[in-house]
């Protein structure tokens, strides 16, 4: 979900908000709904590609990919979720641009290591029990060493299958995009060696959502440390058995490399299924997030995903509010992503929001192409970013609040030193990091200004 979230104290942003009353009281607003007719432009399907052995689990030698759009289509633009991020991060923007773009479809990319969830307890009626009391069955990182040889070479590898899938043997345009970490991805395949064949000539565009390469998110406070010697450090660890990232264990949800997901996909799952009644999370919560009175289901959601009770922008949205002063107090939509709409995307199951399981040796990678060149250091790690400097296919890059401005500043570094023919920066401090992903279809700024830039793409008119 968050390119940079490891390098901060996630929880020194709580704050006492979670204890504040809230006044007034509102109406939810309605999730939007989508029929499935074979043929029609909202047509979706979640499918599963063949990749390469990868040392795991025979469900993890495959990829899967949500499709959104028609399979006629003459262009896919193809997404990739950024850090703990997965393929459902994209289902209700892809449907917005679906509608918007004639002749597009939108395929969101899941890592190989999604196939590692056991997502079983969302299909009962109840999960609570399933995954809070320890019945799910969890990846031991003690039985996973193969998970350490999962870095970018390996997700770029299993992302190039998806492209020459989405281009159809040529005959379809594919645009590579990407969310935070998947913006770093997206131009680290554009610039990557396959062979002797660079990445960038599979594409049509580049699309970075709030994320990026050459100090991209040093103004939301990370500048990575890729000194060699941190490195090695780093990769010894990995190599002796710290091979998920743990980063998300500081929410203090859980200790392990899922906790936080699941209780992110169990609040969704309440508060799309039941949002008003009182919520049946509330009990089991940390003592660090109780709450001084009773919530519904909606309002649960609301304190985990929503700026206003101090979580850091790499994961919140603007949402809302508690209100009411009843017996159990509800959520109103005061912001520009209703609460709703992180609901329909947090409650999945098939696919989800959230990646269980990040392989830590692929944050390393992230970090270390950082820079965008062809470094010693990079070689050293098989990362052959050997055409930074060739890039010739139209870009376009959005930035939010969280990355105070950096973004942009260092995408327009990567077109001024490549020969990025056409290149459209957007702005919205408005919006925190996620809010792109989720808001409301008119409050969307990406989506507004993103679909002009794809429609000439899919005229063959960008260039």
């Amino acid at each position: 979900m968050t390119g940079h979230m490891t390098r901060r104290a996630l929880l020194g942003g709580v704050t006492g908000a979670l204890g504040l009353a809230a006044v007034g009281i509102g109406t939810a607003q309605a999730a939007p709904t989508a029929s499935r007719g074979a043929g029609r432009l909202d047509r979706e399907s979640y499918v599963a590609l063949p990749v390469g052995r990868g040392g795991g689990p025979a469900e993890t030698d495959a990829v899967r990919v949500l499709q959104v759009g028609p399979p006629a289509a003459e262009t896919v633009l193809v997404l990739v979720p950024g850090q703990f991020g997965a393929a459902n991060d994209f289902r209700l923007l892809a449907r917005d641009l679906v509608a918007a773009v004639p002749g597009l479809q939108v395929w969101a990319f899941d890592r190989r290591e999604q196939g590692l969830a056991d997502l079983t307890g969302f299909t009962t009626p109840d999960p609570i029990g399933y995954y809070l009391d320890d019945h799910y069955r969890t990846q031991d990182p003690a039985a996973s060493a193969f998970v350490a040889d999962w870095g970018l070479a390996r997700t770029l590898s299993d992302l190039r299958a998806v492209v020459h899938a989405a281009a159809a043997g040529g005959r379809r345009r594919v645009v590579l995009g990407g969310h935070s970490w998947g913006a770093t991805t997206t131009l680290a395949y554009a610039a990557w060696d396959f062979g002797g064949r660079a990445g960038y000539r599979d594409l049509s565009g580049l699309v970075l959502i709030d994320g990026g390469v050459h100090g991209a998110f040093v103004g939301g406070g990370y500048d990575p440390d890729i000194s060699p010697e941190r490195v090695r450090e780093r990769l010894t660890a990995v190599s002796a058995g710290a091979v998920f990232d743990m980063s998300l264990a500081a929410t203090g949800l859980g200790s392990r490399a899922e906790s936080s997901q699941i209780w992110y996909q169990l609040a969704g799952w309440y508060a799309c299924r039941d949002p008003h009644a009182r919520s049946v999370l509330q009990p089991r919560l940390p003592a660090h997030l109780t709450l001084p009175y009773p919530v519904t289901n909606a309002a649960l959601l609301g304190t985990l995903v929503d700026e206003s009770f101090g979580w850091p922008n790499d994961i919140t949205v603007h949402s809302g509010h508690i209100a009411g002063s009843g017996a159990v107090r509800g959520w109103v939509n005061d912001g520009i992503t209703p609460i709703e709409r992180v609901a329909a995307a947090y409650a999945g199951p098939d696919p989800v929001v959230w990646e269980w399981y990040w392989p830590a040796r692929l944050t390393v990678d992230l970090d270390v192409v950082d820079p965008y060149a062809d470094t010693d250091l990079a070689r050293s790690l098989g990362l052959r970013l050997g055409h930074t400097g060739e890039l010739d296919v139209p870009l376009y890059a959005f930035e939010t609040s969280a990355s105070q401005g950096t973004v942009v500043s260092s995408t327009k570094w990567v077109v001024a030193n490549s020969r990025v023919p056409s290149a459209t920066y957007q702005t919205d401090n408005g919006m925190n990091h996620l809010d792109p992903l989720f808001a409301s279809t008119s409050s969307n700024t990406f989506t507004h200004t993103v679909v002009p830039f794809l429609a000439q793409l899919a005229q063959g008119r960008a260039r």
